[in-house]
């Protein structure tokens, strides 16, 4: 019998994921505090279009509204984008209040 493998790299980029215009702090053990622009948002992470220092790997720690503090890690920067994970998922009752402050607003 053949089974598939699993991928959870895989599984997580299939979150739907929701445009974004919010402006947060991260904090980092090893660059401090940074400002960060979120573009898009997953319950499983976020991505920027400001990273000029992040690297692959490193960890921060913000606050999102409904959410509070979460940790989260770089997973992939090309050019000034970079794609976070967040270290926990986040309630589905909780990120849908959170995504009305992140969404973008119209006009």
């Amino acid at each position: 019998m053949v089974q598939a493998i699993q991928n959870d790299d895989y599984d997580l980029r299939r979150a739907a994921r929701h445009r974004a215009d919010y402006d947060v702090i991260v904090e980092s053990k090893l660059h401090g505090d940074q400002k960060a622009h979120i573009v898009n948002v997953s319950a499983h992470g976020f991505m920027t279009d400001d990273n000029e220092i992040f690297e692959r790997g490193d960890r921060i720690e913000l606050r999102l509204p409904e959410v509070g503090r979460i940790e989260a890690h770089l997973i992939w920067s090309v050019e000034k984008r970079a794609g976070f994970q967040f270290e926990r998922v986040i309630r589905i009752t909780d990120f849908m209040k959170m995504l009305k402050t992140l969404s973008p607003k119209r006009r």
